[in-house]
């Protein structure tokens, strides 16, 4: 139900999931270094490995190999070699955000919820079943595991078909790409500094908003028109 006297900024709300909702980093961090080890490839500190959490794999591994001198071919079989680890890795090495699980909770009781994620549905459900959060969403779109060059931007159109062509949407997001998938859609954009991004980032994609923590984001759909 909608507090009284108060009327949702949007019909529905879309979420990203590395960096929105799980902390994500440790789990595809490790699996990406898996991955360039398995192919005699020099590993990264994990740090400087969190700006490749977002895009789609096969655009983060094309970047690395590219770094390297190393052969573009490679790129599919650094994903395959990721997945491997990453399949079991991410049960255990993925958090929610402090503070996000009550506020997407909260936020289901008001209006439908879907995750337009770039990771595979089928890791993408486990994640968020494992997180207790999986019966807040009513659908969860991502690429099948074949569809390795998937853009955000369909990703995003996908979900909001499923989720009926809502008249008002958002996408909550902490990278450009989603902001930028956001508006090829022609829906609301709002971004958050609690992922991967920074400020600069979603400011410089002309994101609508820009907020701090979850409990910002709650308030801020809750504004009354």
């Amino acid at each position: 139900m909608v507090d009284s006297g108060t009327v949702p900024l949007y019909e529905c709300l879309l979420f990203d999931l590395d960096g929105v909702i799980a902390d994500s980093r440790y789990a595809i961090t490790r699996s990406i270094n898996h991955a360039l080890e398995t192919h005699g490839l020099p590993t990264r500190p994990e740090r400087e490995l969190e700006r490749y959490i977002g895009p789609p794999l096969l655009e983060a591994f094309g970047e690395l190999l590219a770094a390297d001198g190393a052969d573009p071919g490679l790129a599919a079989a650094c994903v395959t070699a990721y997945r491997e680890r990453y399949e079991v890795a991410c049960l255990v090495e993925t958090l929610a955000y402090p503070g996000v699980d009550r506020v997407v909770e909260r936020l289901a009781a008001r209006m439908p919820l879907a995750v337009a994620t770039s990771k595979p549905t089928r890791f993408a459900e486990p994640i968020l079943e494992e997180l207790g959060l999986r019966g807040s969403f009513r659908v969860v779109v991502g690429p099948d595991l074949t569809a390795t060059k998937e853009a955000k931007t369909e990703t995003v159109a996908r979900a909001l078909e499923a989720m009926g062509q809502p008249a008002s949407a958002a996408i909550v997001g902490d990278r450009h790409h989603d902001i930028d998938a956001g508006r090829a859609n022609e829906i609301a954009t709002v971004g958050v500094t609690w992922g991967f991004g920074s400020r600069e980032e979603l400011e410089a994609a002309d994101a609508d908003v820009v907020l701090d923590s979850p409990e910002a984001l709650l308030e801020h759909v809750d504004g009354a028109r």
